[in-house]
């Protein structure tokens, strides 16, 4: 193989985040937002999809962007890949958008990237190799808890004053998770659907960071199922992960949202 798979990710995550800023930056604004958005999750899940095919040939991908082939379920290797995660902030030219690319192999993740595009002048992208490393919090400050801008969950609000903890709203759900490991909050609570592709990439990279990662009520979160809806999610810093599961026990039932 040309690379190891991390570096792959690596690699695709940050070329595709590369083509959607370009793809912005020259986007007529004679043609609507909604056609930027439309353009967007074309370009990056064609290029994702073409350089997995070439470096990759033998493995199965499952993409936001293109039809779910029940192949996968029989593969060892799967790519679960959202090419533009938050699709909103994107069109609306906010900087909290990501690209993911993971790859889960029998039965596990074992590798992943997060590229946030918009974070400096060239962007920013997180591994799994070589790890992130989180900083230090102060434990004599509130926690911060990152939360969909749009779709804050009930749960969070409840760990947020069972904790006395502060909301952060954000966009994509790589950029909340990116939050956690750039040390910039302290978790991420999700309770509003989502889809593999939406956690698979952030929480290879939370994990390697040796953050936890697990649904709401604490079980384990699995990937390459036949239904890829995987509705929860809970990213925390080890120390604050019993406290906020506990916290969000009571959940509400999440709904099947298609997420942008």
């Amino acid at each position: 193989m040309a690379s190891t798979d991390a570096i792959l990710a690596a690699r695709l995550a940050t070329e595709a985040g590369a083509l959607l800023l370009a793809l912005r930056r020259d986007h007529d604004p004679v043609t609507g937002t909604q056609a930027l958005r439309d353009a967007g999750d074309r370009a990056a899940h064609r290029l994702l999809a073409d350089a997995l095919a070439a470096e990759r040939p033998g493995d199965a991908v499952l993409s936001e962007e293109a039809p779910d082939d029940a192949a996968r379920l029989v593969s060892r290797r799967v790519w679960i890949v959202d090419p533009l995660d938050g699709t909103r902030e994107f069109g609306d030219g906010r900087d909290d958008w990501a690209v993911h690319v993971a790859l889960w192999q029998d039965g596990e993740l074992t590798a992943g990237a997060v590229a946030l595009p918009g974070l400096g002048a060239d962007g920013v992208t997180l591994g799994s190799d070589p790890a992130a490393i989180v900083p230090p919090r102060d434990p004599a400050a509130p926690p911060r808890i990152a939360v969909s801008r749009s779709r804050p969950p009930a749960a969070a609000q409840r760990a947020a004053e069972a904790l006395g903890a502060d909301l952060l709203p954000m966009g994509s759900a790589g950029f909340k998770v990116a939050a956690v490991v750039r040390g910039e909050a302290d978790a991420y609570v999700h309770a509003g659907g989502q889809y593999e592709w939406d956690s698979a990439a952030p929480v290879a990279v939370a994990r390697s960071a040796g953050l936890f990662a697990s649904r709401l009520d604490g079980s384990p979160l699995r990937y390459n199922q036949a239904d890829p809806y995987l509705p929860d999610l809970l990213v925390a810093r080890p120390e604050l992960a019993d406290a906020l599961l506990t916290a969000v026990a009571d959940g509400a039932v999440a709904q099947p949202v298609r997420s942008s």
